[in-house]
């Protein structure tokens, strides 16, 4: 994803366990204070681990994918990983450094991704725990790729410009002198693993996963490939109206699945100091209610207005004393921003703002599941 305003925060082990947040209304007055308060109770809070900070990288789609996928092994075998974000990282530019070399520099070499690719390189290049390739080289507190972009994309030009593949050698030195080495082998709980047979003992079936859209222009309940820039591996997500999209969120809450959500966080009630996001663009009266529709959200992509921006984990729901529903959110600008790392995110403005999510096929209805295979 594009890079957002990041925290700088230290990487801390914290989760969230508190059953109430304290969050601000959002609207200003004139004089520029707040309009008051809401309190929001947690409904369901799905278990998921410690909150990360991606620091100074565009890399939330690989921390926010990783914490969805630890929690999905922390839902089937009550195990605690930390999954290395930048072993992942890594793999992901080696790939797209070769795509956009095929497409005559034309692709997409930025820092952003979406969740799919973490099931790609998961699936060929394996993973690794953070204890073996850290996040962060040393005498970093927070991951910092600023130098690494300016490098890499005078690199590729030079590579494009004369026509030649850049040598791997050249591409990995770089690649190891910001990200670090990665060692063949590691040993993690007493046993040495490869990346490969390390990610097979997770246990993990990278195929159990989906990521499902929802937009107009292109036909419903067929895949279809999602034009955004971040998507530069041109994969097709299911495509399904906006009130089934909401639909499998809620029940996959209910059933205890967590949820990979794509969205945009542009708007001007998106802020790093509020917990609660609530939304404030346009809606239809719908039985006494201000709903988001089909047609709104697709007005809003066509716009712009929606942009394809940041990825976060959904780790539950929760109830506001505004009388709004909200989606419990963990983000990855570590544990000191928003609410110890999380923000509620309100139904209308998950309904308005979502790209896309990834999600187990196991927490659909089996009729869903049924259209994803035909």
């Amino acid at each position: 994803m594009k890079k957002a305003l990041l925290s700088i925060a230290l990487l801390l082990s914290v989760i969230a366990t508190s059953p109430v947040a304290y969050g601000q209304v959002l609207g200003k007055k004139p004089d520029g204070k707040d309009d008051g308060k809401v309190i929001i109770q947690d409904v369901k809070r799905i278990p998921n681990t410690s909150v990360k900070n991606q620091g100074r990288s565009g890399t939330c789609w690989c921390f926010a994918t990783t914490s969805f996928l630890e929690a999905e092994i922390l839902k089937a075998t009550n195990k605690t990983y930390d999954l290395s974000e930048m072993f992942t990282v890594r793999n992901n530019y080696i790939r797209r450094v070769k795509d956009n070399y095929l497409r005559k520099g034309k692709g997409n070499i930025g820092e952003g991704s979406i969740a799919h690719m973490v099931l790609y390189v998961m699936k060929h290049q394996g993973s690794m725990p953070e204890s073996a390739y850290p996040d962060t080289m040393p005498g970093q507190s927070y991951p910092d790729h600023s130098m690494l972009q300016r490098y890499l994309k005078a690199m590729t030009k030079v590579s494009v410009d004369s026509r030649k593949r850049m040598p791997d050698e050249l591409l990995n030195g770089l690649l190891d002198s910001y990200l670090g080495k990665v060692p063949a082998t590691f040993e993690y709980e007493g046993v040495e693993y490869t990346p490969k047979s390390f990610q097979k003992s997770l246990g993990l079936k990278l195929d159990d996963y989906v990521e499902i859209t929802s937009f107009s222009h292109h036909p419903f309940y067929e895949y279809v490939p999602l034009e955004i820039p971040d998507n530069w591996d041109n994969e097709k997500q299911f495509n399904v109206p906006i009130d089934v999209l909401i639909d499998v969120l809620d029940k996959a809450i209910d059933r205890g699945y967590t949820i990979a959500w794509d969205g945009d966080v542009s708007e001007s009630t998106f802020r790093t100091k509020n917990f609660n996001v609530i939304y404030n663009g346009a809606t239809e009266k719908i039985n006494g209610k201000d709903v988001v529709t089909q047609d709104i959200r697709q007005a809003q992509f066509e716009n712009f207005t929606t942009t394809d921006d940041h990825l976060m984990h959904c780790v539950g729901s929760a109830k506001g004393s505004d009388g709004k529903d909200y989606y419990i959110i963990k983000n990855s600008w570590g544990p000191k921003a928003q609410d110890h790392g999380y923000i509620y995110l309100s139904k209308n403005y998950v309904a308005a703002k979502t790209i896309s999510i990834l999600i187990n096929k196991n927490a659909l209805d089996k009729d869903l599941r049924k259209k994803l295979s035909e």
